[in-house]
């Protein structure tokens, strides 16, 4: 999936959000919302759009952008950021904890 086709949702979303009614920035605002989402992937370990959260924070990080703030959105963000992550979490080793089994 290209990531033109990702982001077409999420397109439409932003606009509705921030009500920009017209079609003239949405080669910009893809872009923008492009690479927001790398952004979160690179900081949460996810990508995936489908989940509400990190849908949730690639809007807001591309709003901040759009915005010209995107140095606020790190810390205005933060706990959302290691919550995700936290849920996006795997253990890299592949080893099961079994510290709770007798």
């Amino acid at each position: 999936m290209s990531d033109e086709t990702k982001t077409t949702g999420l397109l439409d979303e932003f606009k509705r959000r921030n009500h920009i009614f017209h079609d003239s920035e949405n080669e910009s605002l893809d872009e923008i919302l492009n690479k927001s989402q790398v952004a979160i992937k690179r900081l949460v370990g996810s990508d995936d759009i489908t989940d509400l959260q990190i849908a949730e924070l690639v809007l807001e990080r591309s709003r901040y952008v759009y915005n010209d703030a995107l140095e606020y959105f790190d810390d205005n963000f933060q706990s959302e950021l290691i919550g995700v992550s936290l849920n996006n979490y795997s253990d890299e080793s592949g080893v099961a904890d079994d510290s709770n089994e007798l």
